[in-house]
């Protein structure tokens, strides 16, 4: 996190460069880029819900869902968070909340559908380690940092574009003024990469920690592998997953099959670790 707000300084440094508006403009970035973890902090688990279209599970209609999330958390010690369901024939699942206190775990109706009772209760102590180790949390500010640094860098090339990047060079002295100005734009360029980098870094450490500790919650590692098998073989799409929420996802719930649409792109911007190496992993347990 503190990588994420070094990043966001520096690109409203490259503004000051650009367009010389004073340092004034690194305290506004810093109490935007706090307020908006604020917000995240407090409202990710009903954004998440939402976007994905979830709803809640009720107990006489998804009685093994509870059933085995009850067990789950009388094993691991934590408290049931609200459980959801999102209408959706492709298998996955995902947990969000701020903390174990206010967590929510939704699964998909392919999922309930496809998994088997050891397959889904390693589904769901995957998700359920999330919540244990505040992923969650995590998980959600980085979304929004990368949200704040991809704004920034935007608005500071729309200024450019509108000729304030000129202004500030004609007022710059020479070369150095130049070099000055092209630090700023390479600056802008790249933040948005880097905090992408930074934010996949983060989702795929989450990732593989809550396989193992799914696993040690369950004590049965062949479950949580024949779930990630048939999540492999799989080749159905979440319809209302997105970019931003892609990484609370137990698997990419997006679109990488040869020949698709966005394919390429969103296999090249993967946010998880590949399904091959996750179950060699387990396996080696």
């Amino acid at each position: 996190m503190a990588g994420f707000v070094v990043l966001i300084v520096g690109v409203v440094t490259a503004f000051d460069i650009a367009f010389g508006y004073g340092p004034v403009w690194i305290v506004v970035a810093f109490v935007v880029a706090m307020l908006l973890t604020w917000g995240a902090y407090f409202k990710s688990d009903a954004i998440a819900l939402r976007a994905s279209r979830a709803r809640p599970a009720s107990r006489e209609e998804f009685a093994r869902y509870h059933n085995l999330v009850d067990g789950l958390c009388i094993a691991g010690g934590l408290e049931k968070p609200r459980l959801y369901i999102v209408d959706d024939p492709a298998p996955n699942a995902f947990a969000t909340g701020r903390n174990p206190k206010h967590a929510a775990l939704a699964v998909t109706t392919g999922l309930l559908e496809k998994m088997n009772r050891v397959e889904l209760e390693g589904v769901l102590a995957h998700e359920l380690s999330h919540v244990k180790n505040y992923d969650i949390l995590v998980s959600t500010i980085a979304v929004t940092m990368v949200g704040v640094v991809a704004l920034l860098a935007d608005l500071g090339f729309r200024m450019m574009w509108l000729g304030g990047g000129r202004r500030r060079s004609n007022n710059s002295g020479g070369a150095a003024g130049g070099l000055l100005l092209v630090f700023a734009l390479i600056m802008l360029v790249l933040a948005p990469i880097i905090a992408r980098i930074m934010q996949f870094a983060v989702s795929r450490q989450r990732e593989l920690l809550a396989d193992a500790s799914g696993v040690q919650l369950t004590r049965y590692p062949p479950g949580l592998i024949s779930a990630l098998e048939k999540l492999k073989e799989d080749q159905t799409v979440v319809r209302s997953a997105t970019k931003a929420t892609a990484q609370l996802w137990i698997e990419s719930p997006l679109d990488e099959e040869e020949g698709h649409k966005q394919a390429k792109m969103n296999r090249l911007f993967q946010t998880h670790p590949p399904l091959e190496e996750r179950i060699r992993i387990l396996e080696e347990m």
